[in-house]
């Protein structure tokens, strides 16, 4: 069975003499159609664990982290639980359990008959643990993840022996970008087996997979295609999301198989590589949507029935651009761009390694919005919809901070959970780590850090056999590396690891974006509100020195907007803060106020010539920076220049 690493159920004779051979030779060995089987028993042998026996270092995810692991995948959970309701209706009495496991193994969630659920926990399937192949062996959500496939593994099929009371049946959930997100599963008493509940577990992970596709692509055209036209709308249904230049921006696994595509050309390749027509007649029939199937060919002669179903996107069509590195929304880097020169070079240098195994190194004054930019670079690059994981290196105590990085096996030490738990390293895997004033990490843990840094593998505290580990790596720190390092208190041979590209970010008062950055922050503060500075307050501001920079402005904010009256739209001196009015009086008398038209002018001029001065002379990309029109543009020019 293609689908199934058991092309045939074992027979449990089969097995004792397979398992026999395992334990006498230390060797796994079968016969024709049980390859998928003896490829997982092989892969558990390697991991070095042992077929009988406890399982006395498995991870366990404590509480904190199995809400942090639950967090990163809202969207997947959010759609797999009526999902997941549904199938337990249909499992209901009957011994078992319906479970939800991310990419790593890890049980997110979990739906079950009391009776079983306590025998379950027994052998930690419940929440928090984690049945990676590595620390379990073969199992139908490890080997699922394993083999990229729904999968059985029933009784003494599973590499531990006290595991064989189970029979379990997983199908992988995989979005419209081909990404493996994670595992349903069933789980239940042995003797209660169906050969059906195979079709029932791939059914519903195809369910949560279209609920996915439809919600993240429904502001672009989707196309829904089958052999018949009856089958639109079905689970066999093929789907296709196209941007509006018709690039190929999602598809699901049916659409894969049956129009012979890979997962690396999605975002790659047009929708008439496939469809024998063209982005003007699809946007045509978005024009006049029809709900009735229409028969269309594809391009390499079949036909097929086809419904298009215009998105949000679709009437403001943009003309043809020449690939699809963003498709029809700003990025969380666009969001940050405000008309400072500084920031604005920042966010161009990150742009730059976005994608690539460069490590970042943010540096800066504390409250600059050292994590704010390294989310938006998160959130901008291809590993958007894998975990981020962010540790403060300086709020955590000297001796646990290499618990909570690299995790432990139960027993390590005085108070560690029992389960042990797998470190904020290996919960990063697939997607970002952000390790927050790297500056204060102890010397003894730079060291074990930059040792996973170059080896790509993390080995938890008490021991245990190392895990391979895949992250792209942000790192920040309010104090001076270089100097840190020539000073001996941080490593020089981990600076030099994680500093792949260090961009240093302005202090508040070093931009040119204050007002900009004002407006936006009390826009969001106080919602649909309208709410301006007056302007000699406003004169305060773009004078002060802010040494808690942007917390210190939003913290203002937020403070002065609680004390304004419901009716109020002006936000003025008796509003602030007492401390920060004093602070702010006091800073004028230092300071010649000008005018305030003149001021107003001045800081225009000098915002103008920064921005030409960052485009290199690029009039027209100043102008869209600036979001004025390139006549404006020279206009404003040639009269700061009379």
């Amino acid at each position: 069975m293609a689908a199934s690493p058991v092309a045939a159920r074992a027979t449990p004779a089969w097995l004792r003499e397979a398992r026999r051979a395992l334990l006498e030779s230390g060797a796994v060995t079968g016969g024709p159609g049980h390859q998928g089987l003896m490829r997982s028993w092989q892969r558990s042998l390697d991991y070095g664990l042992a077929s009988t026996g406890r399982v006395v270092d498995a991870p366990h995810a404590s509480a904190a982290q199995l809400q942090r692991a639950q967090a990163a995948q809202r969207e997947l959970m959010s759609h797999a639980r009526p999902v997941m309701e549904f199938l337990f209706e249909q499992t209901r009495d009957s011994d078992s359990m319906v479970i939800l496991a991310d990419s790593q193994g890890m049980l997110l969630q979990a739906l079950g008959d009391a009776h079983f659920v306590n025998r379950a926990e027994r052998v930690a399937l419940r929440p928090g643990a984690i049945w990676h192949e590595q620390w379990r062996g073969t199992n139908a959500i490890g080997t699922a993840l394993a083999e990229q496939a729904a999968v059985v593994v029933h009784g003494g099929e599973h590499y531990l022996a006290r595991n064989g009371f189970l029979t379990c049946t997983a199908a992988p959930i995989v979005d419209s970008s081909g990404r493996l997100l994670g595992v349903l599963d069933v789980s239940g008493d042995h003797r209660g087996y169906h050969p059906h509940t195979l079709g029932l577990v791939r059914s519903a992970a195809r369910m949560i997979e279209h609920r996915l596709f439809d919600t993240r692509h429904a502001g672009g055209l989707r196309l829904r295609l089958h052999a018949q036209a009856e089958g639109i709308g079905t689970l066999t249904e093929m789907l296709l999301a196209v941007s509006p230049e018709g690039w190929i921006v999602g598809a699901n696994a049916q659409a894969l198989d049956q129009l012979g595509l890979r997962q690396a050309d999605i975002g790659q390749i047009m929708v008439d590589r496939v469809l024998a027509l063209d982005t003007d007649t699809l946007h045509g029939w978005c024009l006049r949507p029809s709900g009735a199937p229409r028969s269309i060919q594809l391009t390499d002669g079949h036909a097929v029935w086809a419904r298009v179903e215009p998105g949000r996107q679709m009437p403001g069509r943009t003309p043809p651009s020449p690939k699809p590195t963003t498709v029809g929304h700003r990025d969380a880097l666009a969001e940050l761009e405000s008309g400072d020169p500084l920031m604005q070079t920042a966010i161009n240098r990150a742009r730059c390694v976005l994608g690539k195994p460069i490590a970042l190194l943010l540096q800066g004054e504390t409250g600059v919005g050292k994590e704010v930019f390294a989310r938006a670079v998160h959130a901008s690059g291809p590993r958007r919809d894998a975990p981020w994981v962010a540790v403060n290196c300086a709020a955590l105590p000297e001796t646990l901070i290499e618990a909570e990085l690299f995790g432990y096996r139960a027993g390590a030490f005085t108070g560690a959970h029992r389960d042990g738990a797998p470190g904020r390293i290996r919960e990063a895997q697939g997607g970002t780590l952000f390790l927050d004033e790297i500056g204060d990490m102890p010397l003894a843990v730079q060291g074990r850090l930059l040792r996973v840094l170059q080896e790509r593998q993390v080995t938890p505290l008490g021991g245990g056999k190392p895990v391979a580990v895949d992250f792209a790596l942000i790192c920040a720190s309010h104090r001076r590396l270089r100097e840190e390092m020539q000073a001996g208190r941080f490593r020089e041979d981990l600076y030099y690891r994680i500093n792949g590209l260090s961009l240093q970010l302005p202090a508040l008062r070093e931009r040119q974006d204050l007002p900009a950055l004002t407006e936006s922050m009390l826009a969001r503060i106080a919602p649909g509100r309208a709410i301006t500075l007056a302007p000699d307050l406003a004169r305060a501001f773009a004078g002060h020195r802010w040494p808690g920079n942007l917390r210190q402005l939003q913290n203002a904010l937020q403070t002065a907007c609680a004390l304004m009256a419901d009716d109020e739209t002006e936000l003025g001196w008796t509003h602030l803060p007492d401390d920060l009015a004093e602070d702010l009086r006091a800073d004028a008398p230092s300071k010649a106020v000008p005018d305030a038209d003149a001021d107003l002018r001045l800081q225009s001029d000098q915002l103008i010539a920064r921005t030409v001065q960052a485009c290199a002379g690029n009039l027209s990309d100043a102008a869209r920076r600036l979001g004025i029109s390139r006549n404006t543009l020279y206009r404003k020019l040639k009269t700061a220049a009379a």
